[in-house]
């Protein structure tokens, strides 16, 4: 019998003990044995659960019992997160945490003493959910090189963009409604302003390219912006508007990563994710593009993906399981100026015609829609760098263009 502590008894760690507890018979024939929650840390008392007896205050009651072999880490935040999954792993603890914020900004440190203690610290439940897409990563796609990861990885601005596009919902109104149904929090900034998404694109970055890529060093904008407007030239274009987490190799070796809304077009399987859903698409050089969708977030979801990872804790005692990365690498992540793309640009001006004329003169090559409202039209531009897509906007603006708004597409 593996006995286990798990730290919060929040969505996710209430998640994980019912788990355990109701599929109990199943997880103990795949682990080959038994696992009982010996421990769960939290300052709350919850007297009115069968397990009431099991809860305890003091992290130390975890640390110094040599019984306990696993950590799950639910609390959620860096501190005290951190002390607590490094202080398991120095005392010969294994730690699985569904925690985004912890690994995005100390998962080097904690995967370092791990390897040196030849335990595991495992977070398949930080990006995703409830999708398998680090072990695939990992595992199943270990034989390609890897050349770009694109996800809709933040269900809560999704629901938001869901309701503005077939809806056509204001985004106020939309995201009043999704905290209202618990999909966003009081404070929205993690999820609208896309912090959250840059959280795990930065994981999968780092699985990818084997060094860590902390969120700091990340260009990220979020959904406030995008108006009804945008929604309905995007529709002019056959593509929806997602927010999409991006990392990308390019030709001289250093990486692209950033997370910004898009137009998708409508050929891509991510234009049609809707509501809470999150997916993601991996680029292997053996496999071309592969997808994984599912459930981003939600109590069982992501329970299901921390008791897997227990599940492997549990086989892989002995013999570690392979995950890692080095530490940051100086002058890996390139510019976001530099990324090449089109743009989606929203223009207005006293004459439709004028507006044609002066982009005919300044893009190589455009695609051009009718105006939502008179006096404008919405263009996408030629492929160029970020850089140059600025630049056109600048000229526009100089020669009495107004440019409303301004939207990279996705290319892969």
């Amino acid at each position: 019998m593996v006995k286990i502590a798990v730290m919060g008894h929040g969505v996710v760690g209430s998640g994980v003990v019912e788990v355990l507890m109701k599929n109990h018979e199943g997880i103990e024939r795949r682990a080959k044995e038994g696992i009982e929650v010996k421990y769960i840390l939290d300052l709350r008392d919850f007297p009115e659960l069968p397990y009431a007896d099991r809860f305890v205050k003091d992290i130390n009651v975890i640390l110094n019992d040599p019984e306990v072999e696993i950590v799950v880490e639910c609390m959620g935040g860096v501190n005290p997160a951190y002390d607590f999954c490094m202080g398991s792993l120095k005392a010969g603890k294994s730690v699985v945490t569904s925690n985004k914020e912890l690994v995005a900004e100390k998962g080097h440190e904690l995967l370092k003493v791990a390897q040196e203690n030849n335990l595991n610290f495992l977070f398949e439940a930080s990006v995703g959910g409830g999708i398998p897409i680090i072990r695939p990563i990992c595992q199943c796609m270990a034989a390609n090189e890897i050349s770009a990861v694109a996800g809709i990885l933040n269900g809560t601005t999704n629901f938001i963009l869901t309701k503005m596009i077939t809806e056509s919902m204001p985004f106020d109104d939309a995201l009043k409604l999704a905290q209202n149904l618990g999909y966003a929090e009081k404070n929205p900034t993690a999820d609208v302003d896309g912090h959250d998404a840059c959280r795990k694109i930065c994981i999968l970055a780092s699985l990818v390219c084997g060094k860590h890529i902390y969120p700091k060093d990340v260009y990220v904008e979020g959904i406030r912006n995008i108006s009804l407007e945008d929604v309905a030239y995007a529709e002019k274009f056959n593509a929806a508007i997602k927010l999409i987490g991006l990392f990308k190799v390019q030709d001289d070796g250093r990486i692209q990563i950033n997370v910004a809304p898009r137009m998708v077009s409508k050929t891509s399987p991510l234009a049609g994710v809707s509501d809470v859903f999150n997916a993601i698409c991996v680029v292997g050089d053996a496999t071309d593009e592969v997808m994984f969708y599912g459930k981003g977030a939600g109590k069982l979801p992501t329970a299901s993906a921390v008791v897997a990872d227990v599940i492997d804790c549990v086989k892989h005692r002995v013999a570690r399981k392979y995950l890692y990365w080095d530490a940051a690498q100086e002058g890996l992540i390139a510019d976001y100026h530099e990324e090449v793309c089109s743009m989606y640009m929203r223009l207005c001006s006293k004459s439709t015609d004028e507006i044609m004329t002066i982009a005919n003169e300044l893009c190589r090559e455009c695609i051009y829609t009718d105006g939502v409202n008179p006096d404008e039209i919405a263009i996408i531009t030629d492929i160029g760098s970020y850089a140059e897509q600025e630049l056109i906007a600048k000229k526009f603006i100089a020669r009495g263009v107004n440019v409303i708004s301004a939207m990279r597409t996705l290319s892969m």
